[in-house]
């Protein structure tokens, strides 16, 4: 499969009404489920009009909903990174916890979530030094405290799986569920999990050097995995990491009490189950910034960010005015 490149070419904006759309699923009617600041889980219809885009709410987690991933009974599951790991009823809004701790010990900033066919939930913790709010202190610190962590059927105590991980935040699983693939922002990386053969339990690496930090991953139905890049490669961030744990430590102590504001740059890359770029979609100069995540609906590209009070709509790769548009301005 070729490898394309070009530039993510906004269409519309979408303003629904709460900020922080972190990430975004599509179900299979390409309605598009998403969790915003204040707790609420949005479902939104008819995503490529704005003018007629219909908000619903379907249900509030009580803290900050973060991943989200569909089942086949059309529940959501939900990383919340207050509560823990939540499954929510789509038809009446229930919510119900269904880990909130690791080995006695609160389980804080959970990330992202994958099912798979057996009832198992694998899912991600960014850090366990950092909560949320001071997301960008663990990016400088280069902890290394993230973790893939499994719930079994049944269970209420989840297993760790994979510790050691930079700021670990996406989460995708094969389309044979063999290995899982888990994204290491800080790193810049994909990491894969082996979860049956000969190589079960061992990681490795699946695509390094990503032009940028990956943040939430989402399986398409073309097979690809589509993965949002938060942010742009930063060279004095690696330098950063290359220093002792004391600098590290005291850069994160001023970060966190900074101002920040994301650039510009936002950028998304689709990889196939060999870990090979098939897409490599990015802008410069773009409006809608800090794109956490990504997934397809409606014959187009929907795009959420931890930032923005909406979502962006993008052209799929391939179609007409693709080509050499990422310097072009703003998204909205």
């Amino acid at each position: 499969m070729d490898r394309s490149r070009g530039g993510l070419v906004p269409l519309a904006y979408v303003g629904i009404g709460g900020r922080g759309p972190e990430d975004v699923v599509a179900d299979d009617r390409g309605r598009v489920l998403t969790g915003v600041e204040d707790g609420r889980i949005l479902r939104l219809s008819r995503i490529t009009d704005p003018v007629r885009t219909r908000v619903e709410v379907i249900a509030e987690t009580g803290g900050r909903p973060l991943g989200l991933e569909l089942l086949p009974d059309g529940d959501l599951l939900v990383c919340d990174a207050r509560m823990g790991l939540l499954r929510v009823a789509t038809k009446d809004g229930t919510v119900r916890v269904l880990a909130d701790s690791v080995a006695g010990a609160p389980l804080t900033f959970c990330s992202n979530a994958v099912a798979l066919s057996d009832g198992t939930v694998c899912f991600t913790a960014s850090s366990t030094r950092y909560p949320l709010e001071h997301w960008i202190g663990d990016l400088l610190e280069h902890s290394g405290t993230g973790r893939l962590l499994r719930l079994a059927p049944g269970q209420d105590t989840p297993d760790v799986l994979l510790d050691g991980l930079q700021f670990a935040n996406g989460l995708a699983v094969s389309g044979d569920e063999s290995f899982l693939v888990v994204a290491e922002t800080s790193d810049r990386r994909l990491t894969r999990y082996w979860l049956t053969g000969p190589d079960a339990g061992r990681s490795e690496p699946f695509a390094e050097d990503l032009p940028g930090m990956p943040d939430n991953m989402w399986r398409g139905p073309d097979g690809l995995i589509w993965v949002a890049i938060a942010g742009p490669r930063v060279a004095a961030l690696e330098a950063l990491h290359r220093a002792g744990p004391a600098v590290r430590r005291a850069a994160a102590r001023a970060a966190v009490r900074a101002p920040f504001r994301p650039g510009g740059f936002v950028g998304v890359v689709a990889v196939d189950d060999e870990g090979r770029i098939v897409h490599d979609l990015e802008r410069r100069r773009s409006g809608f910034r800090m794109i956490t995540s990504v997934c397809r609906a409606e014959g187009r590209l929907v795009l959420g960010s931890v930032w923005e009070r909406g979502v962006a709509v993008c052209e799929l790769p391939g179609e007409s005015g693709v080509s050499g548009a990422s310097g072009a301005s703003g998204a909205r």
